[in-house]
C-alpha cells in the first residue's frame, strides 16, 4: 500500500468511527430501542464524541496536545456541548426531545469530524489516532518524566475521568425509579377545563367528567368520595356548617408511565352528574383515596360536629391529599 494513502487511512479512522457510530446509534434507538447497544454507543455519544471532534478541529497539529489532554479536554468539552445544545433546542419550536437532541448531535458530530479531516490534510504534522502499543509506550515515558505533583494530578485526573463514566453507566444501566404521583382532574361537559357548573337549581343534573392515571409504579385502588360542605373559615381554623356524604365510586388501575413526549392520553375517565337536592350556598368536593377505606354512612345526612367532619377537614387540609372542589350555588 502506497505511504500517503496509508498516512490517510491513519488519519482518518478515529472521525470516520465517530460518524459511523453516531448514525449507528440513531439506527439501533428507532429499529431495536431496547438493545443494550443503545447504552454502549450513547455513553460515548454524549460524553465524548462532541468533544474529541471538536478539540480534534481547533488543534489538528501533533503538537499542539498530547493525547491524554486530548482524552481529557474531549470529556470536558463534551459535557458542556451537550447542554448547550439541549438550552438552543428549547428556545426553538423542536423543544427538548429524544429526535431533536439526537439529531442535533449527529449533526455536530459529523460537520466537526469533517472539519478536522480537512483540517489534517492541511497540516504538515498533524496528530494521528494511536496504535495500542505505541499508545501505551507514550504515555509511560510521558509519565515517567513527570515531576512527582504532575504525576499525582495526572493519577487523579485519571482516576476522576473512570469515576466518573462507571457512575454514569451504573447510573444508566440501573435508573432509579421516577416520581411517583397520580394525576386527578375535573374536566368540564365538553370534556376541557371550561364550564363547570356554578349555579343550579334544586335535583338539576350537571355533567362532569372527572379522571385519574397512575403513576405510582405500582397497582393501586382508587376510591373517590363525593362530599356537599358549607365551610367558613375563622382564626385560620376550618369551621364546618354543613357536611353531607353524597356518594363514593372505585377504580383499580395499574401503573402506567408518564408521557412527556407525545400527546396527552387519559387513562380513565368516568362521567358523573353533579345533582344537589337541597338549596344553599356549597362547595362540592371530589376526594381521592389511595388504597384506603372510604366512607360508608348513609349519603345526605348532615355531618357536621362529628369524628367524620374532622376527617373531612384533615383529607381537605392535609398537603399529601388529592381534592378537586366546585362552588356551587343551587336555588
Amino acid at each position: 500500500m502506497p505511504e500517503n494513502k496509508k498516512s490517510g487511512i491513519v488519519r482518518a479512522w478515529d472521525l470516520s468511527a465517530i460518524i459511523v457510530l453516531s448514525v449507528l446509534l440513531a439506527l439501533f434507538i428507532f429499529l431495536v430501542p431496547d438493545n443494550p447497544v443503545r447504552i454502549v454507543i450513547g455513553l460515548p455519544f454524549i460524553l465524548f464524541f462532541p468533544g474529541y471532534a471538536l478539540i480534534a478541529t481547533l488543534f489538528p497539529e501533533r503538537a499542539s496536545l498530547d493525547l491524554i489532554e486530548r482524552i481529557a479536554l474531549s470529556f470536558g468539552v463534551s459535557i458542556a456541548i451537550v447542554p448547550l445544545i439541549g438550552f438552543g433546542l428549547n428556545y426553538t419550536p423542536l423543544g427538548i426531545r429524544l429526535v431533536p437532541i439526537l439529531a442535533s448531535i449527529i449533526v455536530f458530530n459529523v460537520v466537526f469530524c469533517a472539519l478536522a479531516l480537512w483540517r489534517r490534510s492541511r497540516t504538515a504534522e498533524p496528530y494521528e489516532p494511536f496504535d495500542p502499543r505505541a499508545l501505551f509506550g507514550s504515555i509511560k515515558r510521558n509519565f515517567d518524566a513527570e515531576g512527582k505533583v504532575d504525576k499525582f494530578l495526572t493519577v487523579v485526573l485519571v482516576l476522576s475521568i473512570l469515576s466518573s463514566v462507571i457512575a454514569l453507566v451504573y447510573v444508566v444501566s440501573f435508573p432509579r425509579e421516577g416520581e411517583s404521583f397520580t394525576e386527578f382532574y375535573v374536566l368540564g361537559p365538553d370534556g376541557t377545563a371550561s364550564g363547570y357548573p356554578h349555579n343550579l337549581t334544586v335535583n338539576q343534573s350537571a355533567p362532569v367528567f372527572i379522571g385519574i392515571a397512575n403513576h405510582e409504579h405500582r397497582t393501586v385502588n382508587y376510591t373517590v368520595e363525593v362530599w356537599l360542605s358549607n365551610i367558613t373559615f375563622a382564626d385560620n381554623t376550618t369551621l364546618v356548617n354543613r357536611l353531607y356524604f353524597v356518594e363514593s365510586f372505585s377504580q383499580t388501575l395499574d401503573h402506567i408511565p408518564a408521557n412527556i413526549e407525545g400527546n396527552w392520553t387519559a387513562q380513565w375517565e368516568r362521567a358523573y352528574n353533579v345533582s344537589v337536592p337541597i338549596t344553599g350556598q356549597y362547595k362540592i368536593w371530589f376526594v381521592l383515596l389511595k388504597d384506603g377505606a372510604p366512607y360508608s354512612g348513609p349519603p345526605m345526612v348532615d355531618l357536621a360536629g362529628t369524628a367524620t367532619a374532622a376527617r373531612f377537614v384533615d383529607a381537605i387540609e392535609s398537603d399529601d391529599s388529592y381534592t378537586l372542589n366546585l362552588n356551587l350555588n343551587v336555588a
